[in-house]
């Protein structure tokens, strides 16, 4: 029998995942190649023969997307893998489209072939798109299930973009795990909420090797899911989150529509913040995709360390990176805070990017007058510094996860805005939780 030959188009997540539990090991398929997307500076890496396996004595090499077409007319691929996450259907048809033109199959691998089975039970928090308020709501899930005195450790969707040898399994318990680690700033805001709450964090690549290893000292496992991507582990519990500022997206996307359609819970965040007929639009839309799923409203409210200083201040608004690039939300909790606390203008960072920054502009267009707290390397992270500095701002307005300020140098006054999520009225998660307790 002919060995069926393989790219898998990813970005550094889902693809390895995808890999690893579908793909190696075998004899009748070979995976000639991935395709990065999304994250800046990992293709042209290879995946390394140690993560491999046998089959592959050499690695597995990442190419450029774009590189797509040539590579299955010069490869003779026979089969697509599309193994990445939040993208609209459009564009998802798309890919297929081109891939199907040069000849191969094009193929998505649901949750039965890609879910792994723990001995813990598992609580998976998922989400429609980036940018939702997933991260919140997996600390309020957290916090509860530590209150009842369990053992909670959350596994992390992978982001490696370093040594992925390195990399295969990786356990933060302190903050000084981050340095070890070297963590990107978007590794960091996932992290460290978790870290400074007690709470042990594990990511990497190998994500069977790393259930195994958080199951040693896990009561319960809680699935931190990145970007709107399915969960790796098979859920005891899902919930999901949308996102009322963007009604319509859960009917949009891939794969938040099926995170919609698997849930057990679904959280409503931002509707203090959303217009009352997309709140209803949305709710409509879980009652047509989801009608035996509770539902829960929330809020995610803006706590600002310093808010005088935001009066009637020229302000440049510094937003979580994937939130306002790939996941296409305007504004985040930085001008959120900065409107409501009487900021006289946004300062537009465009006129002072350099490098990196510059060309994450030029990517997405459509970010606007807020910067995208964009780290995933040190050259990014000290474009995203040198940007900062040469603004010409009253205030800088920090809305990332994390404080800036630990590890850059800012030479302006800086406002932090932090948030945490809110429930409204019940069902509560506490609700939800206990049942499931």
């Amino acid at each position: 029998m002919e060995q069926k030959r393989i790219v898998i188009m990813g970005a550094a997540g889902r693809d390895f995942h995808n890999f690893n539990t579908v793909y190696r090991g075998r004899t009748d398929v070979k995976v000639v190649a991935f395709t990065a997307a999304q994250i800046p500076d990992i293709d042209d890496r290879r995946y390394p023969a140690e993560l491999a396996g046998a089959e592959y004595p050499n690695g597995i090499p990442i190419v450029p997307e774009e590189d797509l077409f040539t590579l299955i007319t010069r490869e003779n691929i026979h089969e697509v893998v599309f193994s990445y996450s939040d993208i609209p259907y459009q564009h998802l048809m798309n890919k297929s489209a081109l891939a199907m033109s040069a000849g191969a199959d094009f193929k998505l691998l649901g949750p039965r072939e890609t879910m792994l089975k723990s001995s813990k039970p598992v609580i998976a928090i998922t989400a429609v798109r980036t940018g939702c308020g997933k991260s919140q709501t997996t600390r309020r899930v957290a916090e509860l299930l530590t209150d009842a005195g369990k053992k909670v450790v959350a596994i992390r969707h992978p982001m490696p973009y370093g040594n992925l040898v390195e990399q295969k399994v990786q356990r933060f318990a302190s903050l000084s795990d981050l340095k070890k680690h070297n963590c990107t700033i978007e590794e960091m805001e996932e992290y460290e909420p978790h870290i400074v709450r007690g709470n042990v964090v594990y990511a990497g690549v190998d994500y069977e090797a790393i259930l195994r290893e958080a199951e040693k000292e896990a009561d319960i496992i809680l699935w931190d899911g990145g970007n709107n991507d399915l969960s790796f582990y098979l859920p005891d519990y899902q919930i999901t989150v949308v996102d009322p500022l963007r009604p319509g997206h859960e009917l949009a996307y891939y794969p938040g529509e099926l995170n919609l359609r698997l849930a057990n819970a679904v959280v409503i965040n931002k509707i203090v913040s959303a217009n009352p007929e997309d709140v209803e639009e949305v709710r409509d839309n879980i009652r047509f995709l989801n009608p035996k799923a509770i539902v829960i409203d929330a809020a995610s409210p803006v706590i600002v360390d310093k808010p005088e200083m935001l009066r009637d201040a020229r302000v440049l608004v510094v937003e979580d990176g994937p939130t306002v690039t790939h996941g296409e939300m305007t504004f985040g909790a930085g001008v959120v805070a900065a409107e409501k606390f009487g900021a006289a203008e946004l300062v537009d960072p465009r006129p002072f990017t350099v490098g990196k920054i510059s060309e994450t502009f030029r990517i997405y267009p459509n970010i606007g007058s807020i910067l995208p707290a964009m780290g995933y390397g040190d050259e990014q992270l000290a474009d995203l510094e040198k940007t900062i500095n040469a603004s010409d701002a009253d205030v800088v307005v920090i809305g990332t996860p994390i404080d800036l300020r630990r590890i850059i140098e800012i030479n302006k006054p800086t406002v932090r805005v932090t948030y945490d999520l809110q429930e409204i009225g019940r069902p509560t998660i506490a609700d939800v939780l206990g049942s499931f307790l």
